[in-house]
């Protein structure tokens, strides 16, 4: 299976828009057992979720996984910080790449691949107010063209 493909748990949108994904790098990650359970359930949510490189071990912040329903005592932190399992090559590119100005590691969707939780991270720069408008007159025109197309054919 190629990198990003697999049944989708989340999707981060809000990413394309406001960073300039210049690289993407597959993860997998650690999760405790009410989590993978609540996560097959699709309760998780990466709007918010950034990646943060902390003695030399990739970390995941901000993720929101739901409690699991059936869970009881032994139950998760919905917003704890977890593991991201990558090789130290793989580290070392990503320390090298945020040092640059502007950029950032986000996750940009979540997903199940051979029964194990993997997270798509891209790496990229942020965008400036006047990129994103750009971006949003680019759509509208070629929804029009798409529209006056799909009209045309009739």
């Amino acid at each position: 299976m190629a990198k990003g493909e697999g049944k989708v748990i989340a999707q981060n949108k809000k990413a394309g828009f406001d960073f300039a994904i210049e690289e993407t790098i597959e993860a997998g990650i650690v999760l405790l057992g009410t989590e993978i359970k609540s996560a097959r359930n699709g309760k998780v949510q990466i709007k918010d979720a950034f990646v943060r490189i902390r003695g030399g071990e990739a970390w995941i912040s901000n993720m929101h996984i739901s409690p699991y329903e059936q869970g009881n005592q032994f139950n998760h932190e919905p917003l704890r910080s977890r593991k991201l399992l990558l090789h130290k090559k793989q580290i070392n590119e990503l320390v090298g790449k945020s040092k640059v100005e502007g950029a950032a590691i986000v996750p940009l969707k979540m997903y199940l691949k051979d029964g194990y939780a993997k997270v798509l991270l891209g790496v990229g720069k942020g965008k400036k107010k006047y990129d994103k408008r750009e971006d949003l007159k680019k759509k509208d025109a070629k929804r029009a063209i798409d529209r006056a197309l799909k009209e045309r054919s009739r």
